[in-house]
């Protein structure tokens, strides 16, 4: 089996965490929920696009859905 490390910030993780928490499942679910997602519609443009602007965004912000001063997460809000 092949590894892959994913290096997340503390307000990466810690949502991701909660989630987790929430559904009683352990984050590397939740990643690879999200990775399950993602390889499914991965010939489309959009979602090509959305991978190759996610990896530049990470070189200078958070995701939306990070802790950001305690905000209410984008997952929270549903």
């Amino acid at each position: 089996m092949r590894r892959i490390k994913l290096h997340l910030e503390v307000e990466e993780y810690e949502p991701l965490h909660r989630l987790a928490s929430e559904l009683g499942v352990r984050p590397e679910v939740i990643i690879y929920t999200g990775l399950d997602e993602i390889m499914k519609r991965a010939r489309e443009e959009a979602v090509r696009e959305r991978i190759i602007e996610i990896r530049d965004m990470r070189r200078s912000s958070l995701p939306a859905w990070a802790d950001h001063a305690h905000e209410v997460h984008a997952y929270e809000s549903m």
